[in-house]
């Protein structure tokens, strides 16, 4: 795949993306290898704008067992509209759209900020059996050899923000390399195709706040999302388009639950609760 010319993603307003991700022409330039799923890199051209941004065509998608209804193009959107009422932008905007290949999924690709040697990361692996300053624990991973080391990712508001956002949307796969931290200091989530499944299916890396209380900002967020799922708001007209009645209830559901306790939620133990692979 081409190195990607440095077109600055933040240039337009939301709006102005979701127009020129929705009605630019579209050019492939590339495919994104290792997953399992088609993954495009895409040139995306529209009354002198220009970006570039990932193509996911339907024609693509692995058949789910316990994902059958709708696609994961339209999960992927779906994600994306709900992150938008939250406020946090934490999903690039995204839209559904016909491309080369069929209807797909096209999302403003985020170039990841370099990372930096000097400066901690957003997880790591310890070999002390406590997380350390500025750590949360997650899970004893085995490494080899007998060895074990505790994976820990950091006290990240950021990724605070993203771990409700996972909780309300039941992300069934949040993994390292699904964190793309921008070189304007935004982090963002991507690869929201295997999500709103009304059954729990959370798994995710960032568990280092289960069951500790709430963030304020996150309460104002849950009451702010109550509101928009109620049935004849603008919000659950545009999730009607994307996934089934029952995967809406469900979310009104999770959203009320995490109202209701006012805690992170924590490992349901009937599903398995870290992905795999955790990168």
């Amino acid at each position: 795949m081409p190195a990607p010319e440095r077109i600055p993603s933040r240039r337009l307003s939301d709006d102005g993306l979701i127009t020129l991700l929705g009605k630019g022409q579209l050019t492939v330039l590339g495919q994104v290898r290792g997953a399992s799923n088609a993954v495009l890199y895409c040139s995306v051209a529209y009354e002198g704008e220009q970006a570039h941004c990932v193509y996911k065509p339907v024609a693509g998608e692995q058949p789910l067992w316990d994902f059958p209804d709708g696609t994961l193009a339209q999960r992927e959107v779906a994600a994306y509209e709900v992150s938008e009422v939250t406020g946090w932008g934490l999903v690039p905007p995204t839209v559904l759209r016909d491309g080369p290949y069929g209807q797909g999924m096209c999302q403003l690709w985020i170039e990841a900020a370099p990372e930096d040697e000097d400066a901690p990361g957003l997880l790591a692996l310890v070999e002390d059996e406590e997380a350390g300053e500025g750590w949360k624990p997650v899970v004893l991973a085995e490494v080899g050899e007998g060895r074990t080391a505790l994976l820990v990712h950091a006290d990240d508001p950021r990724l605070r923000r993203l771990a409700v956002l996972d909780a309300v949307i039941n992300n069934g796969d949040r993994k390292g390399g699904h964190l793309l931290p921008a070189p304007d200091g935004r982090l963002y989530g991507i690869d929201h195709g295997v999500t709103f499944n009304a059954d729990d299916k959370l798994r995710t890396l960032l568990w280092g706040w289960a069951g500790e209380p709430l963030p304020a900002e996150a309460v104002e967020v849950l009451d702010r999302l109550a509101a928009e799922l109620e049935p004849e708001a603008t919000l659950v007209t545009r999730l009607g388009e994307l996934i089934t009645a029952a995967e809406i209830e469900a979310l009104r559901a999770r959203v009320a639950a995490l109202r209701g306790t006012g805690l992170h939620r924590e490992p349901s133990g009937e599903w398995p609760a870290i992905p795999w692979p955790p990168v």
